[in-house]
């Protein structure tokens, strides 16, 4: 890539019984540089990691990725755009999706006799 080496954030993904979390690696990555779609089981992460101004440094390494970045997640479900929290705290990004609820886990009660 040129001025700057390719680089794709670290994320978790795990659930609970009422939505899928995101967690994203994003040092370095403002709000405005940071773009979430949405679109049936899908959600992407697209942004820019900017480099720091031209200055008289010399490097002597550089292994911090910069420039733009693309992730894509798949989930098992389909996800309402309207039912997604997103925040951006410390340079991680926490992504809420709301299970729909006929994927919800229901508790089947038993009858007696």
């Amino acid at each position: 890539m040129p001025g700057g080496l390719a680089w794709s954030p670290l994320a978790d993904v795990s659930e609970t019984d009422d939505a899928y979390l995101i967690e994203a690696d994003l040092p370095g990555v403002k709000q405005d540089q940071l773009e979430i779609t949405v679109h049936r089981d899908t959600v992407t992460l697209r942004g820019t990691r900017q480099d720091e101004p031209e200055d008289a440094r010399a490097y002597h390494r550089r292994e911090r990725g910069r420039g733009s970045f693309g992730r894509t997640f798949g989930l098992p479900f389909p996800v309402d755009p309207d039912q997604v929290g997103a925040k951006l705290l410390d340079g991680v990004l926490i992504l809420t999706l709301q299970r729909p609820e006929q994927d919800k886990p229901k508790r089947i009660r038993i009858s007696a006799g």
